[in-house]
C-alpha cells in the first residue's frame, strides 16, 4: 500500500507540474517564450498577444528578457514596439536593468530605443503645448528662486535668481541673470530666451546681452519628426561605457503620504490659522509634511575597484547629509547548484509564474546591491485664492516647456502636479537635491508689458523691475497685452543662425551636491584662515577678486535656473585639500553655526516670555 501511495503522489505531482506549465504558458505566452529565449516562436506569437502584459512578479516581457539577459528576445520585442519606458514593480526602468546586466550590447540596444522614444515623444508633445500656451491670456510675471540648505556651510553660499517671463499668444520670453555653477564659481550674465511658436514650426533665440550676440534655432516640426530615426539615435561607445562604470542612481520624491496642513500663528491658547500677504495677495500658509527625497543607488555591475572609488568620493558628503541609509546586499548565500548568472538562485518557471509561491527574497537577474538613502523634506506653501493667474491654464504649460531643458523646472513641474489646496501658489518650497531646496515666489504679475533694460548699477543678482521701470498696464478692465517688441532681439546685435551643439554631458544630483559642499567648505576655509589675502577664488572671467567672494558669501550669487546642471564641470582633484581635514573643519563650523542659531532662538524666546509677563502684570 505504501509503494502504491507513493507512486500515486508522484503521479499527482507530475500532473500538477505539467498543468502549471501549461497554465502559465497560456496565461503569459510571451513571458514563457522569453523565459526559454525562444525568439523565433516569440516573433510569431507577438502578433496575437499583449506585448505589455505584466507577469505576477511585475515584469513586462521586455523587462523579463532584459533581466534574464536574453538579447535575442530583447531585439524581437523592441522591434515590435515594446515600451522601453515602463518600470517594473520595483520602479526600475528597462535601461537601468540593462545596465545591471553589465552587457554593453544590451545597454546599447535599450539606450538607442529609449533615446528614440524620448526624442519623438518630446517633439510630438510640442504642438499640444503650443496650443495650450496660445489659448491662455497674455501675462507677465517674475519667479524669484531662492536656494536654501539645512547644512549651515552650504546655506551660506546658496544663490538666488529672478526669472522675468513675458507671454503673448504662442510667444514666450524668459530673462535670467545668472547661468550656472562651474569650476567652483557661480557663472553670471544676462540672457534672454525667446520662444516663438507657429503652427508647424518654432524658433528659439538665445540672446547674450553682454556679447550682443543672438543664436537662433529654427525647428520645422514635421521635418524634425522625419529626422528622428532609430539609426540617428545610435549611442556613442563612451556613453555606454560610462553607464557601465558608474552607479545606477534613481532619485525621486516620495509623496504618497503627502499632507498639507494649515500653519498656525500666535502663542498658547491664542493660536489661529496663519495668513500672510505675499506680493500684495493674501495667502493661506500650509506646511508640507510627509515628503521624502529618496536616492536609490545600485552597484552590482561595477568592479570592486570602481565601488571603492565611488565610496571614497562620497565620504565627505555622506558624513554631513544626515540621511537614513539602508543597504541591500547580494544574495550570494542563496546561490544554488543549477544557478546561472541571470538566475543565481535557480528559480523555476513554475515558481516564478505562480503568484501564490513565496520566493522568500529570491529573484531573477544579477543579485542587486542597493543603497537607499532617505532625507525628510518639510516645506511651506502659500496659497492665494484671489490671484489673477490660473496655475493649470497659464503657468503649468510654461513650466512644462521650461522643464524640457532645466532640471530645476522639471522638479517644480513634478511638485505642482500634486493635489494642492485651492488657490494659486504665490510662494512654494520644493526639494531639489538632498542638501538643496528652492523657494519660488511668483510676483509682479502683469506689471511690465515692455522690455525695459535693467539699469547698469542694479545688482545682477537681484533684477526686480518695478512699475516705474516698466510701462505698467492701466488698472481698468482692459485685458493685459505684451508689447510685440519684447519678442524681438535688438537689431544691432550680431545674429547667428543654425543649430547650437547639444551638451552630451550627463548630470547626477549626487555629484552636484558634492561639488556644492566642497565649494562651501573651501569658502569657510577662506573666511576662517588668517591668510585670506593669499587665498582667493577666481570669478567667471578668470580674475581673482575679493568683491566676488563677498557677494558669494552673503548669498548675492545666483544659479541659473534655466540651465541644466549637466553643464557643471567637476573640479580638478588638485584643487581640493585633504578630505579628512576639510571634513573636520566642516563639522566644527556646522556645529558652531548651529549653536549660534540655538543661542539666538533661546534669547528670542526669553524676550517673548518677558514681554508676555509684563503685559499680564500691567493688566
Amino acid at each position: 500500500m505504501t509503494v502504491v501511495s507513493s507512486q500515486l503522489d508522484r503521479g499527482r505531482m507530475l500532473s500538477a507540474t505539467a498543468a502549471s506549465v501549461e497554465d502559465f504558458s497560456l496565461r503569459f505566452p510571451l513571458h514563457a517564450l522569453v523565459w526559454e529565449n525562444d525568439y523565433r516562436k516569440l516573433e510569431e506569437e507577438i502578433q496575437t498577444s499583449n506585448i505589455e502584459e505584466v507577469d505576477p512578479r511585475g515584469r513586462t516581457p521586455l523587462h523579463l528578457a532584459v533581466s534574464l539577459g536574453h538579447l535575442e528576445s530583447v531585439r524581437v520585442l523592441l522591434r515590435h514596439g515594446a515600451d522601453v519606458s515602463k518600470e517594473n514593480d520595483k520602479n526600475w526602468t528597462v535601461l537601468q536593468e540593462a545596465v545591471s546586466t553589465g552587457d554593453p550590447e544590451m545597454v546599447q540596444l535599450v539606450l538607442q530605443r529609449r533615446d528614440y522614444l524620448k526624442a519623438s515623444t518630446a517633439l510630438g508633445g510640442v504642438p499640444e503645448l503650443l496650443c495650450k500656451i496660445r489659448e491662455s491670456p497674455d501675462f507677465y510675471m517674475e519667479m524669484k528662486w531662492e536656494f536654501t540648505s539645512w547644512i549651515p556651510l552650504v546655506s551660506r553660499v546658496c544663490p538666488s535668481d529672478v526669472c522675468r517671463i513675458w507671454k503673448s499668444g504662442a510667444f514666450l520670453r524668459v530673462d535670467i541673470t545668472l547661468l550656472g555653477f562651474e569650476n567652483m564659481t557661480w557663472i553670471r550674465g544676462r540672457r534672454s530666451y525667446i520662444f516663438r511658436g507657429e503652427d508647424n514650426s518654432t524658433e528659439l533665440m538665445e540672446v547674450n546681452h553682454e556679447d550682443e550676440v543672438v543664436d537662433t534655432e529654427r525647428f520645422d516640426l514635421s521635418r524634425e519628426m522625419e529626422d528622428v530615426t532609430l539609426d540617428s539615435m545610435q549611442p556613442a561607445e563612451q556613453e555606454v561605457a560610462k553607464r557601465l562604470t558608474t552607479p545606477i542612481v534613481n532619485t525621486y520624491l516620495d509623496t504618497k503620504n503627502i499632507a498639507f496642513e494649515r500653519s498656525k500663528s500666535g502663542i498658547w491658547g491664542w493660536r489661529s490659522d496663519r495668513t500672510e500677504v505675499v506680493n500684495g495677495f493674501e495667502a493661506k500658509v500650509f506646511s508640507v509634511n510627509n515628503v521624502n527625497v529618496v536616492i536609490r543607488t545600485r552597484t552590482e555591475h561595477l568592479t570592486d575597484e570602481e565601488k571603492a572609488r565611488i565610496k571614497s568620493e562620497r565620504n565627505v558628503l555622506e558624513s554631513l547629509l544626515g540621511t537614513v541609509e539602508q543597504q541591500i546586499g547580494a544574495q550570494g548565500d542563496m546561490t544554488m547548484e543549477y544557478a546561472t548568472a541571470t538566475n543565481p538562485t535557480a528559480i523555476t518557471p513554475e515558481e516564478y509564474f505562480n503568484p501564490n509561491f513565496d520566493l522568500q527574497g529570491r529573484d531573477i537577474g544579477r543579485p542587486i546591491e542597493l543603497t537607499i538613502r532617505t532625507q525628510k523634506f518639510k516645506g511651506t506653501l502659500w496659497m492665494s485664492e484671489e490671484h489673477p493667474l490660473s496655475l493649470v491654464e497659464q503657468v503649468t504649460p510654461i513650466i512644462d516647456l521650461m522643464a524640457r531643458t532645466s532640471t530645476h523646472f522639471a522638479r517644480l513641474r513634478d511638485f505642482i502636479n500634486l493635489r494642492f489646496p485651492p488657490g494659486f501658489p504665490v510662494k512654494i518650497e520644493i526639494p531639489l537635491f538632498h542638501v538643496l531646496n528652492a523657494r519660488i515666489t511668483f510676483g509682479n504679475v502683469n506689471k511690465c508689458s515692455t522690455d525695459e533694460p535693467l539699469e547698469s548699477n542694479q545688482s545682477a543678482s537681484t533684477p526686480t523691475p518695478t512699475e516705474e521701470k516698466c510701462d505698467s498696464q492701466a488698472s481698468g478692465s482692459a485685458p493685459f497685452k505684451v508689447c510685440p517688441s519684447v519678442f524681438v532681439a535688438p537689431s544691432h546685435y550680431h545674429h547667428r543662425g543654425g543649430y547650437r551643439q547639444s551638451n552630451t554631458r550627463h548630470y547626477t544630483p549626487a555629484s552636484h551636491d558634492e561639488e556644492l559642499l566642497q565649494y562651501a567648505i573651501h569658502q569657510s576655509l577662506l573666511e576662517s584662515s588668517t591668510l585670506n589675502s593669499q587665498d582667493t577664488w577666481s570669478d567667471s572671467d578668470g580674475q581673482a577678486t575679493q568683491s566676488t567672494m563677498n557677494q558669494l558669501s552673503d548669498g548675492s550669487g545666483s544659479e541659473g535656473v534655466l540651465v541644466d546642471l549637466s553643464d557643471t564641470t567637476p573640479s580638478s582633484p588638485g584643487s581640493t585639500s585633504s578630505p579628512d581635514s576639510e571634513l573636520r573643519l566642516a563639522l566644527e563650523l556646522s556645529t558652531r553655526a548651529q549653536e549660534e542659531e540655538e543661542r539666538r532662538r533661546k534669547e528670542e524666546e526669553e524676550e517673548l516670555q518677558r514681554i508676555l509677563q509684563l503685559s499680564l502684570t500691567e493688566k
